[in-house]
């Protein structure tokens, strides 16, 4: 006799998506935020994660809750979106990037840059680090977006555990970094605070990249390790809203696992670094 237990699975995943797809749907209502389009699995696993540790049963429950409480909404948001990062993560980008792009870069009179998904800052201080080291700070200014409210304010700060400082350190090195990385801090016991005037050219503020539009053009975009939890539809999105924001012969930074390999926007640029994920627009 057949086993009747793959059916119950099947069932109760079935109804999980149904309920996923629900709390989805009402998140987007109630708060405008649109995780829609976030790759299913590791979505539903966060969704999971975030019932478990608000204790409500079900995702039906954690709808509940985060429908009626602002602050249940603000956990799950966290989360929902990735915040794993680091100062220099991956210095072979920052090399290549010191290497390809500054050159032309310091031939114009003033730069827009976009970090978008910049989640607690440490990619948009190494930026705004590597840009003083190439005498372009003072004629630049980065825009730093994330989905996050409160992820912005943590960036907004400058402030990252001591802690971090010696695996920085080495990413800065490896990055190509020309000075002392201390130079860029002072320290307590238990934090690293950067230096004010690594702050003063950086505009912190909300975007949504699933559903919010241009909202400037610039000579640089940073999406680096974000589109990979997006599906196919939502990468595309992505894709077209860097294409429209940026200037001709801007370049485009993705994450080491990201391609504009198969997109439509793909014959719009050239690869500068292939290995690097490094691009620029000519078209």
């Amino acid at each position: 006799m057949r086993s009747s237990t793959p059916i119950r699975e099947n069932e109760a995943s079935g109804h999980e998506t149904r309920e996923l797809g629900l709390l989805l749907e009402n998140i987007f209502e109630r708060y405008g935020i649109d995780f829609r389009s976030y790759a299913y699995s590791s979505l539903k696993r966060r969704v999971l994660r975030q019932v478990h540790d608000e204790g409500v049963g079900t995702i039906s429950g954690l709808q509940t809750l985060v429908l009626a409480d602002p602050a249940a909404m603000d956990r799950l948001q966290v989360t929902l979106t990735i915040h794993v990062t680091a100062m220099f993560r991956d210095p072979d980008f920052y090399r290549a990037f010191r290497e390809h792009a500054i050159p032309t870069l310091k031939t114009y009179p003033f730069l827009r840059f976009w970090v978008a998904g910049c989640s607690t800052g440490e990619e948009v201080y190494s930026l705004a680090i590597l840009l003083h080291e190439e005498g372009l700070y003072s004629r630049c200014r980065i825009y730093a977006t994330d989905i996050s409210d409160k992820v912005l304010s943590r960036a907004s700060t400058g402030i990252f555990p001591l802690s971090a400082m010696q695996e920085y350190t080495a990413n800065y090195q490896n990055a190509g970094g020309q000075n002392c990385f201390a130079e860029y801090y002072t320290s307590d016991n238990e934090n690293a605070i950067l230096r004010p005037f690594l702050r003063q050219n950086i505009v912190f503020s909300a975007h949504n990249l699933a559903g919010d539009a241009s909202f400037n053009e610039f000579h640089v975009i940073f999406c680096r390790n974000v589109m990979i939890y997006f599906d196919r539809f939502l990468q595309e999105r992505v894709h077209a809203l860097f294409y429209e924001s940026l200037v001709t012969f801007g370049y485009l930074g993705l994450g080491r696992s990201e391609t504009l390999r198969f997109s439509t926007c793909e014959p719009h640029y050239e690869v500068v670094a292939q290995k690097e994920r490094l691009y620029r627009k000519i078209s």
